[in-house]
């Protein structure tokens, strides 16, 4: 499909033994927010990473933007927020933000607007001066968020991006991502967080190495004949709530 902004078919990952993507077809459209869940482990994040190309696929490809990965140029047009945040402790978030926006190419006299723009969706404009190794865990993730949003990217993946971040600013988080999706963005998601999956477009459950489930949650919900995701994520490993 030409909407299909990440696609993979038939990827298969192995690491030792261990198989955890096994033959996956899996697919991201153009303006939707899906959601990955699945248990720790299930291969989430290797399908990301494989996404981004940091991984290699044992076999299948992996395509962004028609592009097959890895392509180093792809990745000016995405914005990426890994599990673990990747920042210059010693530096403010300021001057982090300030880092990543001319790595990403903004305009010199864009970026100070940019930064306050990103700094406001997760509430960090009154701690940009600090510097990062003061932070809290949470803040940390925040402004790893904000990298992530810096140039209102095409593609935004984010793997467990609320982690550590409290319930109002979650909620706010999701209605910023709601809104970049109405706009045309698109949005792949990792989280363990059940309720963040109702608000998806659609959801993708990893089990065993492979998709096992991929549509609406509350497509999913009834076909399942449960009344959320966290039914449909026990039903599905074959435990009854």
């Amino acid at each position: 499909m030409t909407n299909d902004i990440i696609r993979l078919t038939q990827v298969t990952k192995q690491y030792g033994q261990q198989v955890v993507l096994d033959a996956v077809d899996f697919s991201v459209h153009q303006g939707e927010i899906v959601g990955l869940i699945g248990p720790s482990g299930a291969g989430k994040s290797t399908i990301i990473k494989i996404a981004l190309g940091m991984e290699i696929a044992d076999a299948g490809q992996a395509t962004v933007f028609t592009k097959v990965m890895p392509n180093r140029k792809v990745l000016g047009q995405l914005g990426y927020m890994a599990q673990s945040d990747a920042l210059y402790e010693q530096l403010t978030a300021r001057e982090n933000l300030q880092f990543f926006a001319e790595m990403k190419g903004i305009p010199r006299q864009k970026i100070a607007g940019e930064i306050q723009r990103v700094a406001t969706i997760v509430a960090l404009t009154s701690d940009l001066d600090k510097r990062v190794s003061g932070y809290s865990g949470g803040m940390k993730r925040r402004l790893s968020l904000t990298i992530a949003f810096l140039g209102n990217p095409s593609l935004v993946i984010l793997d467990e991006p609320t982690v550590g971040i409290d319930p109002a600013l979650r909620r706010q988080i999701w209605t910023e991502l709601q809104h970049m999706r109405d706009q045309g963005q698109t949005i792949l998601v990792t989280t363990h967080v059940m309720d963040e999956a109702e608000l998806v477009d659609r959801v993708a459950l990893l089990l065993g190495g492979a998709v096992i489930a991929n549509d609406a949650p509350k497509v999913l919900e009834a076909e399942y004949g449960v009344n959320s995701i966290e039914d449909v994520f026990l039903k599905a490993e074959g435990v009854k709530g």
